[in-house]
């Protein structure tokens, strides 16, 4: 007989705790105790070094576009949409979407800002161009 209560598989999952931070306006990355390393997306045991000790932080937001695509659409369905992969400062890489500029202004390294976004009544992190001197922090 085994001990549930201490299994990383046990309680709820971290997918769960990751949503329930967006639906409170919290973009948090879940990180690796042992290695340190970002654990995205969200699972029971590092990626890295299959340990279940992990903590969740505050992500700092900021991230550069490693590739970009168009989705062309047409104009009564809301047109054409950019779809991105965000290399995040923290290390690892996620699928989203860069707003508030054209898709087709999306390029390769541009310097981009997570917020919580709204898409189709689900919360997402999104990103918009980063401001001038973001991307060095100043």
């Amino acid at each position: 007989m085994t001990d549930t209560d201490s299994s990383p598989f046990a309680g709820e999952g971290p997918e769960r705790h990751f949503r329930e931070g967006l639906e409170a306006g919290e973009y948090r990355l879940q990180f690796c105790d042992d290695c340190g390393n970002n654990i995205y997306y969200p699972r029971a045991l590092c990626n890295h070094c299959g340990s279940a000790n992990h903590s969740w932080r505050a992500a700092s937001g900021r991230g550069t576009v490693y590739s970009t695509s168009v989705e062309r659409g047409r104009p009564e369905a809301g047109g054409d949409k950019n779809i991105a992969l965000i290399d995040l400062e923290e290390g690892g890489r996620l699928m989203s979407r860069v707003v508030d500029v054209e898709p087709t202004e999306v390029s390769i390294g541009m310097a981009v800002e997570a917020f919580i976004g709204d898409l189709d009544g689900t919360r997402l992190i999104l990103f918009r161009p980063a401001a001038e001197g973001a991307a060095d922090g100043t």
